[in-house]
Formats: C-alpha cells, sequence, structure tokens
C-alpha cells in the first residue's frame, strides 16, 4: 500500500487496523489540541478554532472514529492536559460557561461524520450546508447550557452573536478543508 493511501483520514472498514485507528485518533486529538490554542480571549466563551477542527475531524474520520477522536480529546482535558482554549483543563470547564460547547462537539462531530459516511456531503454545497448545520448545533447546545447559567438573552447575545461570523468563516474552511483533503487523500475502495 502506498504512502499517500496510508495517511488517508478516510476509514475504510476493510482495511483499517486498530493500530492505524489509534494513531488516527492519536493524530486528531494533536489537531483538535492545536485548534484550541488559536484562541480570540472573549468572556463568557472564547473564539476558537475548536468547532473547525471538530467539523474536519468528524467529516474525514467518519461517525465513529471521528466521535471516538473528539471524546479522547474531551478524556485529556478531563484529565488536566492543557487541550482547550487558553490551554484550560481539568473537570471545572466541563461545568463553567463552555460545558455546552464542549458537550456539543461529539454529537457535531457524529452528525458530521454519519453524513459523511453516507456519501452525502461530497458536494461543495453539500458539505458547506452540513458543516453549517454543525455550527448550529455547537451554538445550540453552548447556549442551552450558557441560558442555564445567565439566562437566555444574554445567552443569545454573548453565546451566539458573537460567534456567527466567525461560524460561517470556519463552515467554509472547513469544507476547503475537507474537499482538498478528499482531492489529496483518495479514499481506498
Amino acid at each position: 500500500m502506498e504512502l499517500r493511501a496510508r495517511l488517508s483520514p478516510f476509514v475504510d472498514a476493510g482495511t483499517n487496523t486498530l493500530t492505524r485507528s489509534v494513531v488516527k485518533v492519536a493524530l486528531g486529538t494533536l489537531f483538535l489540541a492545536a485548534s484550541s490554542w488559536l484562541a480570540v480571549p472573549m468572556f463568557p466563551v472564547p473564539i476558537t478554532m475548536q468547532t473547525y477542527a471538530v467539523l474536519v475531524v468528524g467529516a474525514l474520520f467518519g461517525a465513529r472514529l471521528g466521535t471516538i477522536t473528539v471524546l479522547a480529546w474531551l478524556a485529556e482535558a478531563a484529565m488536566g492536559l492543557p487541550v482547550l482554549a487558553h490551554g484550560s483543563a481539568g473537570v471545572a470547564v466541563f461545568m463553567g460557561t463552555t460545558a455546552g460547547y464542549l458537550a456539543s462537539f461529539p454529537v457535531t462531530a457524529a452528525f458530521i461524520g454519519w453524513l459523511s459516511d453516507r456519501k452525502w456531503i461530497n458536494g461543495v454545497a453539500a458539505n458547506l450546508g452540513a458543516m453549517l448545520a454543525g455550527n448550529v448545533i455547537n451554538l445550540g447546545m453552548g447556549a442551552a447550557w450558557l441560558a442555564t447559567l445567565v439566562g437566555w438573552n444574554k445567552a443569545i447575545a454573548v453565546g451566539v452573536m458573537p460567534f456567527v461570523i466567525g461560524g460561517l468563516v470556519k463552515a467554509g474552511l472547513a469544507t476547503a478543508t475537507v474537499m482538498a483533503a478528499r482531492r489529496t487523500f483518495k479514499p481506498a475502495v
């Protein structure tokens, strides 16, 4: 098998080994951590590239491995590794203002991965639509949790509105990344 096929981010149940899956999860969690460190400080929720990375991981790894990757990254954070925005970590972040957004990440990866597994997001328009829907899941779950802490009006004002334009940009970047990866790393048949 050529090197490019071995490095392919696509899941192929027929040739996917446990070792290959473990390597993908490890690389995926590194990608997620790096995306977290690209952050613009805001209160109560920072703007990061985490959502972009979750969308890409879900689309390229599929529902099963994408969700496992995101859950492994969140487990790293829970264990205290500085893999979230601004290097934050620990169990407390899963109860704070960003908890809903964090909880949305495996759901988002599973949703995008489910669509990808069924080859429903192969074209640019379908891919962009799925990425936008993933952002809606993220903002919806994040705002729902934030509303329990600060009320709905403030949750929408500080937990959704400042992130709409960024969400559009991240959806576009995720679409471009996935389309480029699919052209570069042809899925094994």
